[in-house]
């Protein structure tokens, strides 16, 4: 049996017989299924379609996918002290992104901040000895291949490792997490936002949607609770979800503009 990955999004399904009939994250109002149909792949497959690419993301190690696959995210390796902390996850895992990572480190857990991002967690883990991956259980229905490894964590913070706290925001997703780097910014800290907030195009404004491919916004309450839960910890910085979406500098006073200019167009009474 294939543990199949839906082409779309990237998740992949506890092993089958056959391809599942729908893919549950794409066939929602976040996500989309296209006019093509439904598609599938599997790990086999997709390591010998796609390579693993590895860039410089600000002062941290970003793992991508060439040529793009399922929605395209990056991950970013973060160093803990005692080996890295892998943010969010990217479908293909194979040998050489493994002796890699090893080689600068290797990983001691996996964070990941919603559920179009969990791709293929479970192989991931194995890959490094079974460790934790770190999900937030108000999403826990949007697992759609469970495995020992999955930490399910409840609450609104969670430390991690030193210096490294995961953040429920909500908002696109209920368990919408991101992740609070203190060390990172050479001390000044940095947010690793995933596109909870998503760093937008000028990189120097943040959007705040419940769809971005169905161009859903989110309400005004749901932004301000995300900005009430940000607004204590300290951080310069704020890394996205994808290649050079970074806001390298002036990271809080963006994430209050962008609030107050999302909130301020949902309540504009325009003819």
């Amino acid at each position: 049996m294939d543990a199949f990955i839906c082409i779309t999004c990237g998740t992949q399904y506890a092993p089958t017989s056959a391809p599942p009939a729908a893919c549950l994250i794409c066939d929602e109002e976040r996500q989309f299924v296209p006019p093509s149909g439904q598609a599938w792949t599997t790990l086999k497959r997709l390591e010998r379609s796609h390579m693993p690419t590895f860039r410089d993301e600000a002062g941290l190690t970003g793992i991508g996918i060439a040529p793009a696959f399922g929605i395209n995210q990056r991950a970013l390796l973060v160093p803990s002290g005692d080996g890295n902390v892998l943010w969010d996850c990217v479908s293909l895992v194979s040998d050489v992104m493994v002796e890699l990572i090893k080689g600068v480190g290797g990983l001691k857990a996996i964070a990941i901040s919603h559920p179009h991002y969990y791709t293929t967690m479970v192989e991931w883990s194995r890959a490094f000895g079974g460790i934790p991956v770190y999900l937030h259980a108000a999403d826990q229905d949007s697992i759609m291949r469970p495995d020992p490894c999955l930490a399910l964590w409840s609450g609104e913070t969670k430390e991690i490792a030193p210096g490294m706290t995961l953040l429920r925001t909500g908002g696109h997703y209920d368990g919408g997490t991101i992740m609070h780097w203190a060390a990172g910014c050479e001390g000044r800290g940095a947010l690793l936002s995933g596109d909870l907030l998503q760093v937008v195009a000028d990189r120097k404004h943040l959007g705040f949607m419940r769809s971005y491919p169905n161009f859903i916004p989110l309400g005004a309450a749901a932004v301000r609770t995300i900005a009430k839960r940000v607004q204590p910890f300290d951080y310069d910085a704020i890394y996205g979800a994808f290649w050079n979406a970074v806001i390298p500098k002036d990271a809080k006073r963006a994430m209050q503009v962008s609030v107050a200019r999302h909130i301020e167009w949902l309540g504009r009474d325009i003819v």
